[in-house]
């Protein structure tokens, strides 16, 4: 039976990703902050599933957290088929003026903990020549975004190295993916600080069911990436290569200026 490890499964896509691979047969090791609501999900997948799931309790914007996942793996023998790095989080406001601590946090959280995860468990798949990685990204990645400047920037990043890694990894049988959600019916917005207004006014909101089930169809694909969301969400991953960057900063400027 497979194992998969899930970042940021207490809630949102991280425990829709949990549910859904349960629902199909696959162990589980889910990571988050919240130790109450990783047991009461593992309690509720053993019994509706009959499977393994090993809870590992971490804050992975700390710099010792991935390493401790990581032994905590080895020490109870388990070998990770899939790893699903889906832990972030964003921060609205104009750089300046937000929270200088929270901005490095996230890119501890969306970055550095991304990359370490995937360099402690790829090269095991590697060598097994088998097993995947997804990365969730967003579909800010596709443009620089004010008032989100970190998180956006962030989210680059993690599509540019997944796509890489697709390229690198496939002649061993280990598939890479990035996903790009657009908005989605999640706690993104809150945990953001997103004025109440701007949250509003996210257009074609998806389910993390949605995500989950578009994703894990573009992996068994072998796809490099996929987009999930409206048509209004596409669209606007292909405005950068289409309209004068100048033009789209400042049409970005207006739309998610509070």
């Amino acid at each position: 039976m497979p194992t998969a490890l899930i970042t940021g499964a207490s809630g949102g896509i991280g425990k829709s990703f949990a549910q859904k691979l349960a629902a199909q047969n696959t162990n589980l090791i889910i990571v988050a902050r919240s130790e109450d609501k990783l047991n009461a999900l593992a309690q509720q997948l053993r019994e509706q599933h009959n499977i393994q799931v090993d809870v590992i309790a971490k804050d992975l914007t700390q710099p010792s957290a991935v390493q401790e996942v990581f032994d905590a793996t080895v020490a109870k023998g388990l070998t990770v088929d899939l790893l699903i790095n889906n832990a972030g989080f964003g921060d609205y406001g104009e750089f300046v003026q937000t929270d200088g601590d929270r901005q490095v946090q996230m890119v501890q959280l969306n970055n550095v903990a991304l990359v370490d995860l995937t360099h402690r468990f790829l090269p095991q798949m590697r060598v097994r020549r088998s097993g995947s990685i997804i990365n969730v990204s967003s579909i800010a990645a596709f443009q620089p975004i004010p008032y989100l400047s970190v998180y956006a920037a962030s989210k680059a990043f993690v599509r540019s190295f997944s796509e890489a890694l697709w390229a690198e990894n496939r002649r061993y049988g280990v598939r890479v993916l990035v996903v790009c959600p657009g908005p989605t019916e999640t706690n993104f917005f809150n945990e953001a600080n997103f004025p109440p207004a701007l949250a509003r006014n996210a257009q074609g909101m998806t389910t993390p069911e949605e995500v989950v089930d578009q994703t894990l169809k573009a992996l068994d694909e072998g796809r490099v990436n996929v987009v999930v969301g409206s048509i209004a969400s596409k669209f606007l991953t292909k405005l950068s290569s289409i309209v004068p960057r100048e033009t789209l900063l400042n049409l970005l400027e207006k739309q998610f200026k509070s």
